[in-house]
């Protein structure tokens, strides 16, 4: 790897953390953080595993490469009390924003696995991909603590000695160069990589796995050393419409074969037939590759209020010209906001985003926008506008530019719910915008015709003060 500059960030617990980036393009972030592995940013490039497949060449030629060295790990801080998933987490959290990245795509580490479902499940509008390779659902399935707690206790005294044994349980590879190995001592001090193997002990993500709502690939060697073959399979039958690559070779690092399946997966793209064939964990339907390129969207729907009454009252002509405004204040705001028209149904509208944030603040433009023109042209019309708006995020299913589904018909039944000049969202909505800015307002549950169980809904709050 060429030289390159190194910069930190602070997590919001105060930790200082080590990262860089190669390359222009769209985003795309390697987890690289394991005592048993090598500090990414001291030494990646000595080791050899990223350059002599070409993957930093293959990244780099057309994304943005993200790599950083985790808490208590290389050229980051160290001397820290949790390396809890949660605490992992703030790492990465901290990296995307310093980088000012919208979104990414995401690749673990072997034992960063859990970090990554961590994050994708709690952050589905900022992963495009999610590639999780060699991992687990549950640290404990890899080997018994009875088997673990010695190599913990010789870390505290003797790092460099439990790290040899780690790394010849974990890997087949033979570190031979002396220099190489005192870079690989450098990269943990022995009492974080006790705490941090204890820590990992406990990661468990297997009810978390079931809430990821992005395109995920589980990638798996058959004679993998570091967790074996089946853990990769639980995985990834544990997550949503998930793709399964099984790797017939001990591939601890990428080849350029793996490489292009994971370029196509990227591109939302098929790959040839003559490819090695990536199967889906779903048994009972087919997964059309434009599903993954929307898996998560964000329904809005709007409804004039009133509009009847305000034809008979206006008559035809007039009431139509009334209907032009707010066609016209829609369709504004939508393409100023991201948003997606799908179709109009003559009093309101269904749309669609990427980004369950500029739906929302898509819908509180449009109530700021129709308040204008009410208070304005409309006053001397004697025709204000109401208009209501319902949000809902999920996985719609897209066929010829429509959208269908439980995901469409549930934001439906919540604009009908509301009141002009009123947004109200899904709790899906809600907890996804957590921390966003906006107020909400418990609205409570009702009873939405064709869904079981109670729907409760909140009231976006958009008038100033």
């Amino acid at each position: 790897m060429a030289e390159r500059e190194i910069r930190y960030c602070t997590t919001d617990d105060g930790v200082r953390i080590a990262f860089t980036s190669l390359g222009s393009g769209p985003a795309f972030v390697m987890l690289g953080d394991s005592p048993a592995q090598f500090s990414i940013l001291l030494h990646g490039d000595r080791h050899g595993s990223l350059e002599h497949t070409g993957f930093i060449e293959d990244i780099t030629s057309r994304r943005r490469l993200i790599l950083f060295d985790g808490r208590g790990i290389g050229l980051s801080q160290r001397g820290l009390d949790d390396y809890s998933t949660d605490a992992r987490s703030r790492d990465l959290a901290a990296v995307v924003d310093a980088c000012e990245l919208d979104d990414i795509d995401l690749m673990d580490n072997l034992f960063s696995g859990p970090l990554a479902v961590e994050y994708a499940a709690n952050n589905p509008t900022r992963v495009r991909h999610l590639l999780l390779r060699s991992t687990y659902a549950r640290a404990s399935e890899i080997t018994p603590w009875e088997r673990l707690a010695p190599i913990v206790e010789l870390a505290r005294s003797n790092w460099k000695l439990a790290w040899q044994v780690l790394r010849g349980i974990a890997s087949n590879d033979l570190i031979e160069d002396r220099e190489l190995r005192l870079l690989y001592d450098e990269t943990m001090d022995g009492p974080d990589a006790a705490k941090w193997l204890t820590d990992q002990y406990q990661a468990d993500v297997r009810q978390t796995a079931q809430r990821i709502i992005v395109p995920t690939l589980v990638i798996h060697s058959r004679r993998d050393r570091s967790a074996r073959f089946a853990l990769g399979q639980d995985l990834a039958s544990r997550i949503p419409g998930a793709r399964f690559l099984p790797l017939d070779q001990n591939e601890h690092y990428w080849s350029r074969t793996t490489w292009r399946t994971i370029d196509y997966f990227l591109r939302d793209e098929t790959p040839p037939s003559e490819g090695r064939p990536v199967s889906s964990t779903r048994s009972s339907q087919s997964r059309d590759p434009k599903e993954n390129a929307t898996a998560l969207r964000t329904v809005l729907f709007t409804d004039l209020v009133g509009h009847t009454q305000m034809m008979s009252r206006l008559g035809d002509a007039k009431g139509r010209d009334v209907l032009r405004e707010h066609e016209r204040i829609t369709r504004e705001t939508l393409k100023a906001n991201g948003g997606t028209e799908v179709k109009t149904m003559g009093d309101g509208f269904m749309a669609s985003f990427g980004s369950v944030t500029k739906a929302v603040e898509c819908g509180i433009a449009l109530q700021r926008a129709v308040e204008a023109w009410n208070t304005g042209v409309g006053a001397h019309h004697d025709s204000p506008l109401g208009v209501r708006v319902g949000l809902n995020a999920g996985e719609p299913i897209e066929e010829a530019g429509d959208l269908f589904g439980a995901t469409v018909i549930l934001a439906s039944r919540i604009v009908a719910k509301a009141d002009g000049g009123e947004i109200l969202v899904a709790d899906t909505v809600r907890g996804l915008c957590s921390g966003k800015g906006f107020l909400f307002a418990d609205r409570g549950e009702f009873v939405a015709k064709g869904f079981e169980e109670p729907v409760r809904v909140y009231e976006v709050r958009w008038r100033e003060g």
